[in-house]
């Protein structure tokens, strides 16, 4: 069955969404949940979503540099590229729309978010909200919310593709459509349209509008 949105923008999460960065970000939360003896999944299952520094507060020893530790793990982020890819057919959908219609909303920081974008070949919009331009990290609006801002649209006029319930939620709660990229199907997702990955989804421009299409699962 062929599903259709129609939007003036479309606004994308990252990780998950258009970079395959899940080797990475699990070896380093392993070894953050192995340094202060938590469980793992616990861990994972948290921090999937949203930004580093919440993750950290969450389960860091409440007497450890938060700040400190966040930054660390970041910079280890950085400096560890290998195993980043694209989603399938990511690069592709983004450049097909006209940049100037598009937006990333991420939980990672600016530098992060660009070396990851450049590491998978995935075209980086020129409308970029990173992790240091919020004081409210998903599952708040506040990204998605600064990003049709800063596109001249209402958060009605956009679509997000997202992949993770706190991104899903924060995407919702802004009032934008949401399309949601791999396999999640939990509370945070009854009746939204999803994908697997970007493959067989289509982008065409009407008028002052974009019409994306794919055949459903």
């Amino acid at each position: 069955m062929e599903q259709t949105v129609r939007a003036r923008a479309v606004i994308f999460d990252m990780d998950g969404t258009l970079v395959d960065s899940n080797a990475v970000v699990e070896a380093i939360w392993q070894a953050f949940a192995e340094r202060f003896d938590l469980v793992v999944a616990d861990v994972l299952g948290f921090s999937h979503g949203r930004q580093t520094i919440d993750t950290v507060r969450r389960f860091a020893p409440a007497d450890a540099d938060h700040e400190a530790l966040a930054a660390e793990l970041a910079a280890i982020e950085v400096e560890t590229p290998d195993g980043i890819v694209e989603v399938p057919g990511a690069a592709a959908f983004v450049a097909s729309i006209p940049a100037e219609r598009t937006a990333l909303v991420t939980s990672a920081p600016l530098l992060l978010a660009k070396t990851r974008m450049t590491e998978a070949g995935v075209p980086v919009p020129p409308v970029v909200v990173p992790a240091e331009d919020v004081a409210r990290g998903k599952p708040d609006p506040e990204g998605y919310l600064r990003a049709t801002e800063l596109l001249g649209l209402r958060p009605e006029d956009v679509v997000v593709f997202e992949d993770a319930p706190a991104g899903i939620e924060s995407a919702r709660a802004a009032g934008a459509q949401v399309v949601v990229v791999g396999g999640y199907a939990g509370p945070a997702a009854p009746g939204l349209p999803g994908t697997p990955d970007f493959t067989a989804v289509r982008a065409a421009v009407e008028g002052d509008e974009i019409v994306i299409t794919w055949d459903a699962p």
